[in-house]
């Protein structure tokens, strides 16, 4: 399958066999596996995926990709020629297996999305580019802990599977990527009363990583309030474990709504 890469999708093709081999090892597919690959491209993983499991929904942005994957693969691929960050997963059922090379120029925004819908993801393995893994597999208190990590480690157990190297693909990417695991969580670490009230405080907290939390989170709760709760109000973001922002978060809501 011939195809110029467009920029505009992002598009850079996976052509590495060995690379191949060993993500379609880590995601173990069988048939009964109701597999959903993000941007197949010219079908590099899709080709494997579709001899263990027999059929899968891809959704792909690029007509023209679109139109000879589904030549090449026919009725066993089902295909949903749409933007990604538009698409609603849930309608596709439950215990969905994520698959994809994701485009890198919309994946923070992507990895969110796919979060908004892990009640029916079963689990997530996707190629992103290296250092966004890194932020997302961080720990605090190190520099590479911020809002991604916090926001992905409250749904998901993440673990990073390999590292592949910008000439794995055609064009080769300026960047290196990685291949992670998302699992999603049976509870979150700890459960935010309003998962909404917890996004913001931790968007807040990280909007300026250098204020101490007594500035960042003024206007959610006092300096009293947060050392109330254990934690230092000079502290900084990068200092606090998922269930620290939760805790933040659950304070807040008990002052705005008088609970418990």
């Amino acid at each position: 399958m011939t195809h110029p890469p467009r920029k505009r999708f992002g598009q850079n093709f996976l052509i590495d066999d060995g690379v191949i081999a060993v993500i379609i090892a880590a995601i173990r597919p069988v048939r009964g596996d109701h597999i959903v690959e993000i941007g197949p491209g010219q079908g590099a993983l899709t080709r494997p995926l579709l001899a263990a499991c027999g059929r899968l929904d891809a959704i792909e942005i690029d007509r023209d990709l679109a139109a000879a994957l589904k030549m090449k693969f026919g009725d066993a691929l089902m295909l949903h020629c749409t933007d990604v960050l538009g698409f609603d997963f849930i309608r596709l059922g439950d215990h969905l297996r994520i698959v994809g090379n994701l485009p890198y120029n919309i994946s923070t925004p992507l990895l969110f999305h796919l979060a908004g819908h892990a009640r029916c993801i079963r689990d997530i393995h996707v190629m992103l580019q290296r250092e966004v893994v890194a932020r997302m597999v961080a720990t605090p208190p190190y520099g590479d802990y911020g809002r991604l990590s916090v926001m992905l480690q409250y749904r998901f157990d993440m673990e990073r599977i390999i590292d592949v190297p910008a000439h794995a693909f055609r064009p080769a990417p300026k960047v290196e990527s990685a291949v992670v695991r998302l699992v999603p969580l049976a509870a979150p670490p700890a459960q935010a009363r309003d998962e909404a009230l917890f996004a913001r405080i931790v968007a807040a907290a990280f909007s300026q990583r250098r204020k101490t939390l007594r500035n960042s989170l003024g206007k959610f709760l006092t300096e009293a309030e947060i050392a109330g709760l254990g934690i230092a109000p000079k502290a900084r973001a990068q200092e606090l474990s998922v269930a620290q922002f939760v805790a933040l978060a659950n304070h807040a809501h008990r002052r705005v709504t008088g609970g418990a």
